[in-house]
């Protein structure tokens, strides 16, 4: 099981796996077991894609990582994002509007 975090620009936090690109992350998510994605939004000027073509792929393909975060800058992305998971999840899937608390990654970068 793994903890994915999709960010174009942020460092990746210890004990999580790194997807830069919206392909990375895809194919993250169909390849492995997924416990923890924190998902970014806006993934550079360059793309056209963002944290939503993940969200449109969840909810299409069904298939959820037991939770979520959305650490995205952009309010605006982050309750749009947010509203389609909670509105399409198992129930559960725990999905949080925010970044990844202090506590819990500082847990995982411990393994414990």
């Amino acid at each position: 099981m793994i903890h994915v975090y999709l960010d174009d620009l942020r460092p990746c936090p210890q004990g999580f796996t790194l997807a830069r690109n919206i392909q990375e992350c895809l194919l993250l998510l169909e390849e492995c077991d997924v416990d923890i994605l924190s998902l970014d939004h806006d993934m550079g000027w360059m793309s056209k894609q963002t944290g939503m073509d993940v969200v449109i792929w969840l909810v299409q393909q069904q298939k959820f990582p037991k939770t979520i975060y959305i650490h995205t800058s952009s309010p605006t992305a982050c309750t749009a994002m947010y509203q389609m998971l909670n509105s399409a999840k198992p129930e559960e899937v725990r999905i949080y509007p925010h970044r990844i608390p202090d506590d819990l990654l500082l847990q995982i970068a411990q393994g414990t």
